[in-house]
């Protein structure tokens, strides 16, 4: 079949409480019924999320019948836009409609990543689940998930997200300056500092307007949206990326599918938010011929469980179940300095099954802080070589001995160490790299965390604790392990002015020199569970 023999219409649902839901849907022009497709999102249904998705047109031509839909107070839909927490009864509804629909078969899938991810989740209480489910990139906890890490807000992605709904609802108001004021601080990069005053006035109600707002270290009055157990029962694909922000999300998401007696599988690849591996397309369609249509000779993802894209080998580590310990948590590293870590890459050492020791000061000038680089949070995300900035007299190194044999590290980096600051307020920013053997040394980033220590917090002598984002490489003889350790990450995250009294936000007057000193007696770094 091709694209000449499908066919598409716009067809309205009307809710009960006269919302108006605007979908497109594509279908072959012969034969059906058919299993449905369904994505609900909130960019424009004719878009249909093909950034990262092949065209509608496409699934359709392999027997599907596909809806894409405008949630509600967006695209053509009516209403106001309300977010997360409008999603499940507007699902729950949409999912009766499209399987009421003459063309399908009674059979529905769902599949969107983001926010197209969360809608597939949240549902009314008794409400039919879906036969089968295909979440990427999303999460369940609006703090966790969405928008903080280690206790700070996520900067340029927080603020670029939300600039973009709030575009979206500008042009859908027809107001062209408030879109083109908008656009332009986005194109020229000044969103970075103008960017919450923009929110204020351009969407004020706004999700990410409401999430700058609460406190990102306390977890109270923050949202964690609850999926229904039938819904995680259901055969679910769960797609994730190593620099994806919500890839905590997703892997949260593997954990409440298990408990809740469901047998999910995971696929964890080389993809940012918005780029991905091609193979993905055929990996989603053979799940949904295998669940949808009942096809028994699908190449399916057959036994196999978890999927995890080797960073460093380029391959696919395949398992029938998820491991509950990796070989790599059974290893630790203590931090150890003369106190030169700062200025002497051979100064400061990451010594394995030791004991911690030295010190180190970090001196964080707010008026050169330093960059994020690739990553899950920085505006260029993926992998990146950071030599040029581990250099810089305002990070500390502390790297591994050679390693004298190949291993294959594999899960959530934990840093746990004694640190303290003259100011109110700090952050620890640490990047995992890897340092190849060539010369001049090259260093691959693998990892990145950060913590942000408050006035409260700074006040008690206690171990910081920095969780940093999932991974799996492969050490290879002759390569080495590096910690870095910074007091800024920006523009991933908004620079800490070092009071209570000024917020965190773009380098500005009111930002302090921050000294922080390092006590590493009794530091320790790991690699936990992935699962």
């Amino acid at each position: 079949m091709n694209d000449l023999e499908i066919e598409f219409r716009d067809e309205t649902l009307t809710l009960v409480d006269g919302v108006q839901l605007s979908s497109r849907i594509w279908n072959p022009k012969k034969g059906g019924p058919w299993p449905a497709l369904l994505m609900r999102q909130p960019y424009g249904k004719t878009l249909a999320s093909t950034i990262t998705y092949a065209h509608p047109s496409w699934w359709a031509s392999h027997g599907f019948l596909v809806v894409i839909q405008d949630v509600r107070g967006q695209g053509e839909s009516t209403g106001n836009f309300l977010g997360f927490i409008q999603e499940a009864s507007d699902t729950s509804e949409t999912h009766r409609w499209v399987r009421s629909l003459p063309e399908c078969d009674g059979r529905l899938g769902t599949y969107g990543f983001s926010y197209q991810g969360l809608t597939q989740l949240l549902g009314e209480p008794g409400s039919l689940p879906p036969d089968c489910l295909v979440p990427a990139m999303t999460g369940l906890a609006e703090r966790d998930h969405w928008s903080c890490e280690g206790g700070a807000h996520w900067w340029h992605l927080g603020i670029a997200w939300g600039l973009q709904l709030a575009a979206l609802q500008a042009k859908r108001k027809g107001k062209e300056e408030d879109w083109q004021e908008i656009r332009t601080n986005l194109e020229n990069k000044n969103y970075l500092r103008n960017g919450l005053s923009l929110l204020e006035a351009y969407d004020p109600n706004g999700m990410a307007s409401k999430w700058f707002h609460q406190p990102a270290d306390k977890a109270s009055n923050w949202i964690t949206h609850r999926p229904l157990k039938t819904w995680l029962q259901k055969p679910m694909l769960l797609i994730g990326g190593w620099w994806d922000p919500h890839l905590r999300g997703i892997i949260d998401l593997y954990k409440q599918s298990l408990q809740a007696g469901g047998d999910p599988k995971i696929l964890i690849g080389p993809a940012t938010h918005l780029q991905w591996w091609p193979e993905l397309q055929e990996i989603q369609l053979n799940f949904f011929n295998k669940h949808l249509k009942r096809q028994k000779n699908t190449k399916s993802l057959k036994e196999e469980t978890c999927f995890l894209w080797n960073l460093t080998n380029q391959t696919w580590l395949k398992r029938t179940k998820a491991k509950t310990q990796s070989k790599s948590e059974n290893n630790y590293w203590a931090l150890c300095s003369d106190g030169l870590a700062c200025i002497n890459a051979n100064s400061g050492l990451l010594k394995k099954d030791n004991a911690g020791n030295g010190f180190l000061v970090i001196v964080h000038d707010p008026w050169r802080p330093v960059p994020s680089t690739g990553g899950h949070l920085s505006p260029s995300p993926g992998p990146v070589e950071r030599s040029a900035i581990d250099i810089r007299s305002d990070v500390a190194t502390f790297t591994t001995l050679p390693f004298t044999y190949n291993e294959t590290l594999e899960g959530i980096p934990h840093l746990k160490l004694n640190a303290h600051s003259d100011q109110e307020s700090f952050d620890l920013c640490v990047a995992l790299s890897l340092v190849k053997k060539n010369k001049p040394k090259e260093v691959h980033q693998l990892s990145t965390g950060f913590l942000r220590v408050s006035k409260e917090e700074n006040l008690q002598k206690k171990p910081r604790r920095v969780i940093l984002q999932p991974f799996l490489a492969e050490v290879k003889v002759g390569e080495c392990l590096r910690l870095s350790i910074a007091g800024a990450a920006w523009p991933a995250i908004g620079v800490n002015t070092g009071n209570s009294k000024n917020a965190a936000g773009p380098p500005n007057c009111n930002c302090q020199v921050i000294t922080i000193q390092l006590e590493l007696e009794n530091s320790k770094f790991k690699i936990n569970p992935l699962f």
